[in-house]
């Protein structure tokens, strides 16, 4: 039975991240039965599973902090081609934005 909520637990949909993240920014950690409440807005996670799924996102987060995690390799643009589309219009956009 064990193996059972270990498969259940490693397996969460985009769907369910994204109730779970919601979840979270509304229970936050000084709510009254916060994993229950987290739980139960998930919907298909145990109160452990929720409970599971944050601890590796905080590990994660502090993984991401130290420098752990390697960047993602990003393609290249060919800034001389035409056969974009919208993505050179969207190039154009980028290329004078500014980030604060």
């Amino acid at each position: 039975m064990a193996s059972s909520s270990m498969s259940s637990s490693s397996s969460w949909t985009s769907k369910q991240n994204k109730m779970f993240e919601r979840a979270l920014a509304v229970y936050d950690k000084d709510t009254p039965d916060r994993w229950q409440n987290v739980a139960k807005a998930v919907g298909s996670k145990s109160v452990e599973e929720v409970k599971r799924h944050y601890d590796i996102l905080v590990e994660d987060l502090m993984n991401i902090e130290k420098d752990l995690v390697p960047l993602p390799k990003y393609k290249t643009v060919d800034v001389g081609s035409k056969s974009r589309g919208n993505n050179d219009f969207n190039l154009r956009l980028m290329k004078n934005m500014r980030i604060q």
